[in-house]
């Protein structure tokens, strides 16, 4: 019984576990990797598909899913086994995978050709794709699959997106028995549309994620999912009504599935609880002809998938997820007509990172007007053009032209499909008849994922590893390295909270002080004889100096 970790080890993308088992190899996830992790872990797969018998799938997004396409190509004839929402999804986002592929190897191949270099071939193709998908079985939560001899497996909610889930898997090789878990993407709580991540009790080896496993989200906290939509409804509605009075456009670069339908959800909460009472007509563009089909698939997959509020709605005829000032745009001339729109509207494009699709054209137009705002709603990985944006770029290049980022850049935090922390936490604290033996951090950035792995066994006591990409491991045999306990820089990250905490206090005062002074010094230019002339002249000089001293210390070389 021997785990490999091909991808998602130490990266946050191309997630993908091998494992190895009475004469059968499986794999759980085959996703491509983005961003950096396409230099770090390389796009090809490190075995041939026709050596693979089968794949259990926990959700549809692409770096779950994307390499399933090449894994056929390169021979693999066996059963994919998923919920019946992720193949649904997986019927068109994997052949609009495919299109992208083709298309950036075009784009490559023109601007090789004319460097006199050689064309490039697609990772794979929009026929690989739809090739993959007669592989695919749909199964229900809850129901334990005899895959073959020795292997079985169960579907539960990880409550992260339409259909996913984390797999339980249960290895039996003669007498010796092991109960695996792998996480998949676990849910944050009180999300729109889906439910909450079940919480499973046992296990022997937890292979989890850890996107943010060194921090908590920083939304409010929420008593139930009706508060929960309502709060997230009311910063949605506030970045609209302050945009739309600058006469600017919001842009939103979404994920086309599961994100995109979270902010239509709220949308539709938004005009149907008159929230925007100045903006009589809110107009909604969505402009992904993926993110149009996936919210088709949506409203089909309800009964199982959807949370008690959604329900309540569909039970009352209703869409969650449509409103009469929904505009969907599928041509390439729609889209290119909203560039000359003079009325400000809320444009939602993918995809969710900027790094291909309609979103770059809406960014092209939008960036440089300060009367516009970028929203994000989701993470974004190192090395992406939404990365950039979000960590302050004052420049990006898209299409090969520099534009300024001028607009307003705001992020809605409460939308973020992963769980923080205090959720990771708690999702592996429902292991109470069963405390797993080893838990195998993935799916998170190098440190996070190191650190996460530290953090587990100094606050709940359980043996944690971090594996990088390649690493091995027999369940049967091996003696599994621990990481190191991190107590001292967990203390070190609470101690520089507080600092930061109290820096934040005082650069406030530090502002307020010398918006009083500005605000004095110009009151005092409108009366020359003004007897307060002498002592404001003087305070801003004192403050100014003082100021000045702080910057030449900490702009030294020794500071």
């Amino acid at each position: 019984m021997r785990l490999t970790f091909i991808g998602g080890a130490q990266t946050v993308t191309g997630s993908c576990t091998l494992v190895e088992t009475n004469a059968k190899k499986f794999l759980v996830d085959c996703g491509l990797p983005q961003g950096h992790d396409e230099k770090k872990i390389g796009l090809e797969l490190p075995f041939k598909g026709s050596e693979i018998d089968y794949v259990f799938l926990t959700h549809a997004h692409i770096d779950h899913s994307g390499r399933l396409p090449l894994l056929v190509k390169e021979g693999f004839k066996g059963k994919i086994f998923a919920t019946n929402a992720t193949c649904d999804l997986c019927s068109i986002m994997l052949v609009d995978s495919g299109h992208i592929q083709e298309m950036e190897s075009e784009w490559l191949s023109r601007k090789n050709i004319r460097a006199g270099k050689e064309a490039v071939e697609p990772l794979y193709t929009t026929e690989d794709a739809k090739k993959s998908l007669q592989f695919f079985q749909g199964y229900p939560y809850n129901q334990k699959i005899a895959v073959t001899d020795g292997i079985e497996i169960e579907f539960t909610d990880a409550g992260h997106l339409l259909g996913s889930s984390s797999i339980q898997i249960w290895l039996t090789k003669e007498s010796e028995v092991r109960h695996l878990v792998f996480s998949g993407d676990i849910g944050n709580l009180d999300q729109p549309l889906i439910k909450d991540p079940i919480v499973m009790r046992e296990a022997d080896y937890v292979i989890m994620e850890s996107t943010y496993g060194d921090r908590n989200h920083t939304q409010s906290r929420y008593e139930n999912q009706k508060e929960s939509t309502l709060g997230r409804s009311q910063k949605l509605a506030q970045i609209i009504a302050e945009t739309f009075e600058r006469g600017g456009n919001v842009v939103i670069p979404s994920f086309a599935v599961g994100r995109t339908q979270e902010l239509l959800y709220l949308l539709r909460n938004i005009i149907s609880e008159k929230m925007l009472p100045h903006i009589e007509y809110l107009p909604v563009f969505l402009d992904s002809p993926l993110a149009i089909e996936a919210t088709k698939i949506f409203s089909q997959n309800i009964e199982g998938y959807f949370d008690q509020e959604a329900m309540a709605l569909v039970n009352k005829g209703l869409n969650p997820l449509m409103f009469d000032s929904l505009s969907t745009l599928v041509t390439a001339d729609e889209s290119r007509e909203l560039n000359f729109r003079k009325e400000s509207c809320v444009i939602i494009s993918s995809s969710g990172m900027c790094e291909a699709g309609r979103i770059k054209h809406h960014l092209k137009h939008n960036l440089w007007r300060k009367e516009s705002t970028i929203l994000f709603c989701g993470y974004q990985a190192a090395g992406t053009l939404g990365r950039s944006i979000v960590d302050g770029a004052k420049k990006v290049t898209i299409f090969g032209e520099q534009i300024e980022v001028k607009a307003s850049i705001r992020q809605l935090e409460g939308l973020s499909g992963h769980a923080d922390q205090r959720g990771l936490i708690k999702w592996l604290e429902g292991f109470d008849l069963k405390k797993p033996r080893h838990v195998f951090v993935v799916h998170g950035d190098e440190k996070i994922s190191q650190f996460f792995a530290g953090y587990l066994g100094s606050v709940l006591n359980i043996a944690a590893w971090a594996p990088e990409v390649g690493q091995s491991f027999d369940l049967l045999t091996e003696k599994l390295p621990i990481a190191t306990k991190e107590i001292e820089f967990i203390e070190l990250s609470n101690a520089l909270k507080i600092a930061l905490e109290h820096l934040e206090v005082v650069l406030e005062k530090f502002g307020q002080i010398g918006q009083r002074l500005i605000k004095n010094a110009k009151e005092v230019l409108k009366d020359y004889q003004n007897p307060d002339a002498k002592r404001t002249a003087d305070a801003l000089v004192r403050f100014s100096e003082e100021l000045e001293t702080i910057e030449k210390k900490w702009n030294s070389d020794n500071s």
